[in-house]
């Protein structure tokens, strides 16, 4: 069974965004659980696999959307720790530094996540943490 895992959404100010999406380049990730990133050696470029399950409004808490769509994105080219959010994705959900995201992680370069096991992150973000004191809405 591949991990369940909650996070939290980073990126740019939604106007330095809305300019980086336009030229393809970096502008939302979220940081692979540690025991991932330890587990299968991450490093820059590496393909991870999953699905995008629920996105989460930081405003309310409160369930905004729930894709189940499938993915494939890449870490950053420093580290393997982040992974970096496609523009036509970013674009499609509206998503902002200030937003939550249930992701199931598949494979990570190629290998399973987990075979044959129920896993869900220790990182695991708390529902009581995810209504927060500021936000920044999406600029499209």
């Amino acid at each position: 069974m591949p991990e369940l895992c909650r996070v939290g959404i980073c990126g740019f100010d939604p106007m330095l965004v809305k300019g980086y999406t336009a030229q393809n380049m970096r502008a939302i990730w979220w940081h692979i659980s540690d025991e991932l990133f330890d587990e299968f050696d991450m490093k820059p470029g590496m393909k991870v696999t999953g699905k995008l399950l629920k996105i989460y409004s930081g405003i309310t808490g409160e369930e905004s959307s729930a894709p189940n769509e499938a993915f494939e994105w890449e870490c950053s080219k420093e580290t393997g720790i982040v992974v970096l959010v496609p523009a036509d994705v970013v674009h499609a959900h509206k998503l902002t530094a200030f937003m939550f995201a249930d992701l199931q992680i598949d494979t990570i370069d190629g290998k399973d996540v987990y075979p044959g096991e129920d896993k869900i992150s220790k990182k695991w973000w708390p529902d009581d943490k995810m209504k927060l004191d500021y936000t920044l809405d999406y600029i499209g």
